[in-house]
């Protein structure tokens, strides 16, 4: 796998505003600050996306994501908190080093990230969520 950015982070190769470290894991603050103390958290091991991670590195994530988020809390009391991880370039993945977006929210932002949650409920019926379900437990 190339270096990515994110490994070169790590690394110290390229400056980071760090918020927290461990054996397995780095967060730092996004450059983009789509919303005050959005946090990156990247795993130490690198794989490109969530289909290629393994077990083991996920449990690591699994166990920091509480600790960032609740930093995050604390600091700047936000009125919620979106964690967004996208899979591909279709899903807007940009770095192919799999990370976890920490955004918090406010509730009278009025520049910044906008989301967009379009739900399907009236559409899709129980016999289509059933099969959905099916198809993708098939693959388990």
């Amino acid at each position: 796998m190339t270096k990515t950015i994110f490994s070169q982070i790590i690394d110290g190769e390229i400056p980071s505003f760090k918020v927290y470290e461990n054996d397995y894991v780095y967060a730092f603050l996004d450059i983009s600050q789509v919303t005050k103390g959005h946090t990156l958290l990247v795993p130490k091991k690198p794989s490109p996306n969530i289909y290629e991670t393994d077990a083991e590195t996920m449990k690591h994530i699994g166990e920091a994501l509480p600790i960032v988020a609740n930093a995050i809390k604390a600091a700047f009391s936000p009125d919620g908190l979106n964690i967004i991880q996208n899979n591909g370039e279709y899903a807007s993945q940009s770095v192919f080093h799999l990370h976890f977006h920490l955004i918090p929210r406010y509730e009278n932002d009025i520049d910044g990230f906008g989301y967009q949650w379009d739900t399907h409920e009236d559409t899709i019926d129980d016999t289509q969520k059933t099969a959905l379900a099916k198809e993708i437990a098939a693959h388990i």
